[in-house]
């Protein structure tokens, strides 16, 4: 966790109401990312401070990280507990991944069709694209690249965009797909260094990045030589976006820090399922990460802390 230099008393706050104080906030949270995409990009040494504090609207403490400063609606105060850890990071400690799912009340994201337009509400959406805001790269499968034909923007909400990721090792996703082209946000096409080339003749050298070994010799990913991969190229900070499949091998390998799971008040019966986890035989084996939930409209948001959780031996 990086320690802002000592700063004194903040000033005290007036009372805002509604939009007028969540804008306050979400400004602040703003100029933390870009001193922290900053400080990453250049390199500048272990344990740098992030000079000063943001606004008026957030303090510091070296034991709990970022806090808001003065009164603030309720409605405000929880939704800044959402993005403080992502607010809280050191961008020298290497990856940190949290990943967002939005599913019905029976556990799909889409139907059997694929169709996922939308299953959670425009709250939720808007705050997807917070998350894409606070974040440096967001990552998708190359299902769902196919599937949604995504923009992985963050045109509903100020912010800038993140650098998209097409985690794809052998190349499956279709090079027409309009993230390689739009020029909206520096896209990456993560693929295993065997197809490397291959990429670059499809979508451009700037627009590839092969890692060696992401493939395994049984067809698995691994997916910490990915998160090396991106933190290299100073994308530390990672929003696996989709889909349950994706989500579901990053949570089993261990790569998740957070989870972000929105239930929607609707049921699709038969259709694309979300975070599927090896079974335990008895509840008291199932895991029980730590959680709070948060009303988005009619949906329901449960913040998961998975820190060091691990599924895969």
């Amino acid at each position: 966790m990086t320690s802002p230099s000592a700063s004194s008393t903040p000033p005290t706050l007036p009372v805002l109401d509604g939009d007028d104080a969540w804008s306050t906030v979400w400004s602040a949270c703003l100029r933390l990312v870009a001193r922290r995409r900053s400080a990453t990009a250049a390199q500048a040494g272990h344990g740098r401070n992030v000079d000063g504090r943001p606004s008026p609207a957030l303090a510091w403490s070296p034991d709990t990280g970022w806090s808001l400063s003065g009164p603030f609606p309720t409605t405000v105060v929880e939704r800044f507990a959402l993005y403080k850890p992502l607010l809280d990071i050191d961008p020298q400690a290497g990856s940190w991944t949290i990943a967002h799912l939005g599913q019905s009340l029976d556990g799909y994201i889409a139907t059997g069709c694929g169709d996922s337009v939308y299953v959670t509400g425009p709250e939720n959406l808007a705050h997807l694209h917070r998350l894409r805001a606070l974040c440096d790269a967001v990552i998708v499968g190359a299902g769902t690249v196919a599937a949604d034909d995504p923009r992985l923007t963050t045109r509903l909400v100020p912010g800038s965009h993140p650098t998209r990721v097409v985690l794809d090792p052998a190349l499956r996703a279709p090079d027409r797909a309009r993230l390689f082209h739009d020029d909206l946000a520096p896209t990456l096409w993560l693929c295993d260094a065997l197809h490397a080339a291959a990429a670059r003749a499809r979508v451009g050298a700037e627009r590839t990045l092969g890692v060696p070994g992401l493939l395994r010799p049984d067809g698995s990913i691994d997916l910490r030589a990915a998160l090396r991969a991106l933190a290299d190229r100073s994308l530390p900070v990672v929003l696996v976006e989709g889909g349950g499949v994706t989500v579901t091998r990053f949570a089993v390998q261990g790569c998740l820090d957070r989870l972000h799971l929105a239930t929607a008040p609707v049921l699709i019966g038969q259709g694309r399922p979300g975070l599927r986890l090896p079974g335990a035989n008895k509840m008291r084996d199932c895991i029980r990460p730590a959680c709070n939930s948060v009303r988005m409209g009619a949906d329901v948001l449960w913040d998961l802390d998975l820190g060091a959780i691990a599924v895969e031996d």
